[in-house]
């Protein structure tokens, strides 16, 4: 019986608004991630053009049916009420659970701190997301989805350059928080020292 391989990382853990987001992907073991996504590496160590690209080729991949991903993101109310590691903790649950409800035959690998439900079998690798392809395309897809999202949010909130920063604490982003205050994208519990 072929073994399942998911690999989940996180994006946007530190942004001061914006959700943070979890990638999963899901491959069978042995399908050889570097040589379908000949670019792939830690998405903070790629060009945001690389990520892109490797996101696109995700798409087409899963349309093909040969990979196949799902990014859960939690929103800015959520982390302030619950706090960001419970949320990171149900997001990367969900994502899991959407792609293998059943987690016989599947082996889970998390970057950094993360934890898989205690059902599954699985390793957490620090520094995985530039160890573990199936961690690198989790964390591209991650990323992606939170920076594309970000964008479009900036077209409702203007006045705080979320397509430049994407959320992220920049001294132009602190700036644009003291001339308008927070909007519903913020994440209070994080701003307090600018507000």
């Amino acid at each position: 019986m072929s073994c399942l391989i998911l690999g989940v990382d996180e994006a946007g853990r530190g942004p001061l608004a914006g959700p943070v987001a979890v990638g999963v992907v899901l491959v069978e073991e042995g399908f050889d991630l570097l040589a379908t996504f000949p670019y792939l590496n830690d998405s903070k160590k790629l060009s945001e053009k690389k990520r892109e690209a490797i996101f696109e080729q995700l798409l087409v991949c899963e349309k093909e049916g040969s990979v196949s991903f799902c990014v859960k993101s939690v929103d800015a109310a959520t982390i302030d009420k619950a706090g960001i590691s419970p949320s990171v903790r149900s997001a990367v649950h969900a994502g899991i659970r959407a792609l293998t409800p059943d987690p016989t035959g599947v082996k889970v690998y998390l970057d950094g701190l993360l934890h898989a439900p205690n059902e599954y079998e699985q390793e957490t690798v620090v520094g995985g997301d530039a160890l573990i392809p199936a961690i690198m395309l989790a964390s591209i897809a991650a990323k992606v989805s939170r920076d594309r999202l970000m964008v479009r949010l900036a077209e409702e909130y203007p006045e705080y350059g979320f397509e430049a920063h994407k959320g992220y604490g920049t001294k132009a982003h602190q700036a644009a928080i003291r001339t308008h205050g927070l909007s519903p994208l913020h994440r209070r519990s994080f701003c307090r020292a600018f507000a």
